[in-house]
């Protein structure tokens, strides 16, 4: 088993293994103490893998229940969140008890957000089912909701007790899905690393899960020691996301979250290109990587329908949105804009008409 401990406000263990879920109740047993479990999934996951997880946790000694939520972001509500809210209160949960989030990453931030506030705050723990939440949205404590004008506008910072990670949970992901989990890896890559980047050049990250898994979440945990709470450093792993949030949005949601990163890390890198942030070598690099992994790479809406989605960002700060713009490939810097000048970033980008 390969572990990664997570040094935050509360310490905690990401735990890779194949065949990890068969285990997890006694490992979930073991960092909460908790006696009772409500398992949170999704509709599709649920058929796949809830039985074996409800398995472990009462051999545990769990006594053990279970929420389904509808699939995809347009669950991540506020109703939904009072409906986990009222499920706890009905079964009668308390704050020694744990909430199971078994999904991906809209599954593991409603989860977490109900885990955050139920009773001041319980027992949360994270067994991520896709790609993208194993190597991103499972680590870190970021939790959220959507409201109708924006992308998680309500959420709060809660770290779970143990993220456990079994890869074999994640051949049942449709390519396109596990595509959008190797956005995130690659956002990783350059980021900060330029032997990663060549390490996925050379091998597909379906031949090489535990290790890209790891050394994501190793370069997540140096970035959350340093700012837990994203007032500095940690901006840097919204690499692709300021424009890309803005896709989903004019989608309304239905490009997926990696695809629509894909496109972000692409505009952006263009946009630095053409202002001289980053060679013309780096941009076709990183494109080249993402047409590799069969991502897109074009935005296929309008440069007003884009600014004006981009202004309910929450990431606009003080008149200004922090964009992270790549210099090379393994290094980045944070780069405020105004938010007049978003518009020619987002042109510079390739994103007109």
């Amino acid at each position: 088993m390969k572990k990664v401990r997570i040094s935050a406000s509360r310490e905690y263990d990401v735990l890779v293994e194949r065949g990890l879920l068969d285990k997890s109740g006694q490992l979930i047993k073991a960092a909460t103490g908790s006696k009772k479990a409500v398992i949170i999934s999704g509709d599709i996951v649920f058929p796949l893998y809830v039985e074996r997880l409800k398995r472990s946790l009462e051999a545990a000694g769990l006594e053990t229940e279970v929420f389904v939520l509808p699939h995809g972001e347009q669950s991540k509500t506020l109703a939904n969140y009072g409906r986990i809210l009222e499920f706890l209160s009905e079964k009668r949960l308390g704050r020694s008890d744990v909430l199971v989030a078994l999904g991906g990453g809209v599954t593991g931030d409603i989860t977490g957000f109900a885990a955050s506030t139920y009773q001041r705050g319980m027992n949360f723990v994270q067994v991520p089912s896709t790609l993208l939440a194993a190597v991103d949205s499972s680590v870190g404590g970021k939790t959220a909701v959507d409201l109708p004008g924006g992308k998680n506008q309500v959420g709060s910072f809660y770290q779970p007790a143990l993220v456990i990670c079994d890869p074999d949970l994640l051949s049942t992901l449709p390519e396109e899905e596990l595509a959008c989990g190797c956005a995130e890896v690659i956002k990783y890559a350059v980021l900060g690393s330029r032997d990663f980047f060549d390490r996925l050049k050379a091998l597909p990250v379906s031949q090489q899960l535990e290790d890209v898994i790891c050394t994501c979440v190793e370069m997540k945990r140096d970035i959350v020691a340093q700012d837990e709470y994203d007032r500095g450093l940690r901006q840097l792993l919204n690499l692709g996301h300021s424009f890309g949030h803005a896709v989903e949005a004019c989608s309304g949601f239905t490009v997926l979250h990696g695809q629509a990163v894909s496109i972000g890390m692409a505009a952006i890198t263009r946009a630095a290109a053409v202002k001289g942030h980053c060679s013309r070598e780096t941009l076709e690099e990183l494109l080249g990587l993402l047409q590799q992994y069969k991502l897109p790479t074009d935005c296929p809406y309008g440069l007003e329908e884009m600014y004006s989605a981009s202004l309910l960002d929450k990431k606009f700060t003080g008149g200004k949105m922090h964009l992270i713009v790549p210099e090379e490939i393994g290094r980045c810097r944070i780069e405020a804009v105004a938010m007049e000048e978003i518009k020619d970033w987002m042109a510079a980008g390739g994103i007109t008409g």
